[in-house]
């Protein structure tokens, strides 16, 4: 009986190909055998590789295709889009709103990291839980918050996101990973790399630490990808992805917090840098908060804006215990600061909304994938439904982005 079906089977496959829909049912047999590896490079502006020059990247580019740029959610911050580039949702759907934050009904702070001790901060199906979910294994190298055991799962493989490692050791392991027996195998590996950020905070993007700092991720970069075509056996699509851009920002335009005077008897104060924080306390009222505004309003002076509700929500901010009651905004290069003058540094920074040095690249080749495709500007939400595409997977939560937005790059 077995025998007949998969004579039957094969019956149906050639006939499949006499009615010219083979292609389809190949581009099926790769999704059930193909690897996809997603590389972030945290803080990599979209135009660094003609401002830094990154020969083996733009390599890649050339090999497949390449976004004019990589929109962030708001805020341009690390935690955030790092969830949302892995799980297609807003911040405020997927539970982490900012690197650093309040919760004002758990009346807790929430800082990089923290799901790993309580996943309750994350309410969402990332791609590693879709993978596991539907059989795929997946193995994380430092991807935020990707050992926080959400849903009651880690990836099959990962390592804690805080633990050092030097960055050559990261591209060893993905390529180990990709080598492993077909069982043990993981088909997505998600990998990190924070240097470029971390030169581009201390010295700003057009610094020649920077310019260093993508020399060493292009080479790594550049082996990561000769050697997936050289050693691994399995069809492979690499997406290179960065979280956000940077802009540079200057000292003398620092914003003193204490200056503001805002009252620390009504409200909870995180300071982000590019934004101010304020949470209501249990005991503060609306007229509270209107007078807070106001007055905040009549002394900002053009150094900051007073966000407005429907400013946020056209930003895919919703109401909720984590969306603080009063945010001000600034544009580079001006951040708010708690630190005293002599300690305040030009540098570089991002979390800033609308401005075009906040995009990140998003540049994908390999297998499955189209090259005669022009890529414009695109919000990062729609990566993961397109991940799940090339993996042949399931969408089985509420997602913001759109699988239709990035489908023109799958092969047929």
């Amino acid at each position: 009986m077995r025998r007949f079906t998969v004579l039957i089977a094969v019956f149906f496959i050639v006939l499949a190909g006499g009615l010219g829909v083979v292609s389809v049912a190949s581009a099926q047999v790769l999704r059930n055998n193909n690897a996809v590896v997603l590389i972030s490079i945290d803080g990599f502006r979209h135009d660094y590789l003609e401002l830094h020059e990154a020969p083996n990247i733009s390599r890649i580019a050339t090999q497949g295709v390449r976004a004019e740029g990589l929109i962030p959610v708001y805020p341009a911050k690390t935690f955030p889009n790092h969830l949302s580039i892995v799980t297609g949702q807003y911040p405020a759907n997927h539970g982490i709103v900012d690197n650093r934050f309040y919760d004002t009904e758990r009346q807790q702070h929430y800082s990089m990291g923290d799901g790993v001790k309580d996943s309750t901060w994350l309410t969402t199906v990332p791609l590693w839980n879709l993978a596991e979910f539907q059989g795929v294994k997946a193995a994380t190298f430092f991807w935020p918050e990707s050992e926080a055991r959400i849903n009651g799962r880690t990836p099959t493989y990962f390592y804690n996101y805080s633990t050092p490692a030097p960055n050559r050791q990261r591209v060893q392991q993905m390529i180990d990973w990709l080598k492993l027996p077909e069982a043990a195998r993981p088909r997505l590996v998600l990998g990190y790399f924070s240097i470029v950020d971390t030169m581009g905070h201390r010295f700003g993007p057009e610094s020649v630490q920077v310019r260093k700092a993508v020399a060493h991720v292009d080479e790594l970069i550049g082996e990561l990808w000769r050697r997936i075509q050289k050693e691994v056996t399995i069809p492979v699509t690499l997406i290179l992805v960065s979280d956000h851009g940077m802009s540079a920002i200057t000292a003398k335009d620092m914003i003193a917090v204490d200056a503001l005077n805002i009252p620390a008897d009504q409200f909870e104060i995180v300071n982000a840098q590019t934004r101010l924080l304020l949470y209501a306390k249990p005991s503060t009222t609306a007229a509270h908060i209107e007078a807070v505004r106001e007055r905040l309003q009549q002394q900002a002076r053009g150094r900051y804006q007073v966000e407005s509700a429907q400013q946020l929500a056209t930003l895919g901010v919703t109401p909720s215990p984590r969306q603080a009651a009063i945010v001000l905004g600034t544009q580079a290069p001006v951040t708010f600061t708690q630190a005293p003058p002599a300690q305040r540094r030009d540098g570089g920074t991002h979390g800033y909304h609308s401005s075009r040095e906040m995009d990140g690249i998003f540049i994908v080749a390999g297998a499955g994938i189209r090259t005669d495709v022009a890529l414009t500007r695109f919000s990062n939400i729609h990566i993961y439904p397109f991940v799940a595409q090339l993996l042949g997977l399931e969408l089985m939560s509420e997602i913001d982005g759109d699988g239709a937005v990035l489908a023109p790059l799958l092969q047929q």
